[in-house]
């Protein structure tokens, strides 16, 4: 029976892609430059295979944080004081919420059946941010952000620091959430808990990575646990 629940927070419960295209075309209009579809699609590519760097330990947070504007700027042809880019759009980014269909709900009835935690390899100031504006707080026992833990997801270490702080934990009564095979599924592999992998668009998994179960939306975990 599981007691831990872990749930990511990007892509899980909020809309991360919608908060990102807001906060990115924001942003970089404010330094001269058209938010069209070719460039936040390139944008886009830049900033995954940046936090993909991060998940195999190559390139630090800070790196991350300011690399991919100071390549997307470059790649365009124009020159900004990247570190400065990256607070504008940390600022704007963590403005505002958008949730997933059925995930507040979802987590709403979570927080009275299971002791709710949340696992984010996210910012710090912008996750705050966005929990706050999204009155998520309420439904968690403890919020684990990366940055704070001083570990990202998918390393064990990560989830040590996150285990060593909630009282009474047991791994075998323990589950990660998440949309991410190599952050969230990897991660919750790695630390030796159970694993559900939220996947919307019905993706192909072509990777080793092999979650214990599959749901296309949080909305669906409540009837899962109930078999687990």
């Amino acid at each position: 029976m599981i007691e831990f629940l872990f749930l990511d927070l990007d892509d899980t419960i909020l809309d991360f892609h919608k908060a990102e295209r807001i906060a990115i075309s924001k942003t970089i209009r404010e330094f001269g430059v058209e938010p069209t579809e070719e460039v936040l699609e390139r944008y886009h590519v830049i900033n995954k295979w940046h936090w993909e760097q991060l998940e195999l330990g190559k390139l630090t947070r800070p790196e991350v944080l300011v690399n991919r504007f100071d390549m997307l700027f470059r790649e365009l042809g124009k020159t900004v004081d990247a570190p400065v880019c990256a607070k504008t759009y940390e600022k704007n980014l963590s403005i505002g919420h958008w949730f997933l269909p059925g995930a507040e709900e979802a987590v709403e009835y979570l927080s009275k059946k299971y002791r709710l935690f949340l696992a984010s390899n996210g910012t710090a100031v912008v996750q705050k941010g966005r929990m706050t504006s999204a009155n998520l707080y309420r439904f968690f026992e403890q919020v684990f952000v990366s940055q704070e833990i001083g570990h990202n997801k998918p390393s064990k270490a990560y989830f040590e620091g996150c285990f060593a702080r909630i009282p009474g934990f047991d791994p075998a009564k323990a589950m990660i959430v998440g949309d991410s095979l190599s952050s969230d599924i990897q991660g919750g592999i790695n630390a030796g808990i159970k694993t559900v992998w939220v996947n919307p668009g019905h993706m192909e998994n072509k990777t080793g990575i092999r979650p214990d179960y599959e749901i296309e939306a949080l909305h669906q975990l409540p009837a899962l646990l109930e078999k687990v």
